[in-house]
């Protein structure tokens, strides 16, 4: 039994996340049906990190096993030349045994972008969310920096029966920052680096940064909202659009 890793990149504007789901068009989906046809035997995917609905992927890591002797640059190129313009696989590679692409995984990065402009960008909409009024970019990086260590971030979550099992609401956030984008200032960046997340927390604490950016809360809001632990007392959750599965480190 071989186990072979997967690194893909995808744009999530059509897909219902990555998970299969019967009679829903899922990234993990149509891998599975395309490896299927290739290697002529059913194998399930592994993802490194969750990607919901609409929410794209530039690094993401798949692991699946196969007794298939099949070599993994053909395996490459027969999954390119299947899957569809929206799923590009970069590389297919052995890996060891005992690799698994989520278990196996130290820290995950996401990324979220704002249109920050009055108008929407229509060339852009897949892929920003959008803010019309001007943010305060310093204030979001400032206010983000509280993230940073092990805490409990249950009022960032917004699915209480959802969360992995077992391992609560505690977190580690390695890094955290917010950047106004130097060729294209128009666009307002952030970037996330933690052990795991927990259901729609990148997207809450987006949310909730672009309030302060807006100047309808305090800086302190982030550090207060964690404290209290109430998913009620933070931000909205920002829209799936913005989001994207950056990189995993093993």
């Amino acid at each position: 039994m071989r186990t072979i890793r997967l690194d893909v990149e995808y744009d999530g504007t059509d897909f219902r996340g990555f998970a299969p789901q019967p009679g829903a068009r899922t990234v993990g989906g149509e891998l599975e049906s395309v490896l299927e046809r290739i290697l002529g035997m059913r194998s399930r995917v592994t993802s490194a990190g969750r990607t919901d609905t609409g929410v794209h992927a530039r690094g993401q890591v798949v692991s699946f096993q196969t007794e298939s002797g099949m070599a993994c640059t053909e395996m490459r190129r027969a999954l390119n030349a299947l899957i569809g313009e929206d799923v590009l696989v970069r590389e297919a590679s052995d890996a060891p045994e005992d690799f698994d692409a989520r278990r196996s995984a130290e820290t995950r990065s996401y990324g979220y972008a704002i249109w920050n402009a009055p108008d929407r960008d229509v060339f852009q909409r897949r892929w920003t969310g959008h803010v019309g009024s001007p943010l305060a970019v310093e204030a979001m990086d400032e206010a983000c920096q509280a993230l940073i260590g092990r805490h409990d971030f249950a009022a960032f979550r917004t699915h209480r029966t959802q969360d992995e099992p077992g391992k609560g609401t505690i977190r580690r956030i390695h890094a955290a920052r917010w950047w106004r984008d130097t060729v294209c200032p128009t666009v307002v960046r952030f970037e996330i680096e933690a052990d795991a997340y927990l259901r729609h927390m990148v997207r809450t604490i987006v949310g909730t940064s672009t309030l302060i950016g807006l100047g309808k809360v305090p800086v302190s809001e982030i550090a207060v909202s964690m404290e209290r632990g109430e998913r009620a007392g933070a931000g909205p959750t920002a829209p799936a659009c913005g989001l994207t599965f950056l990189r995993v480190t093993y």
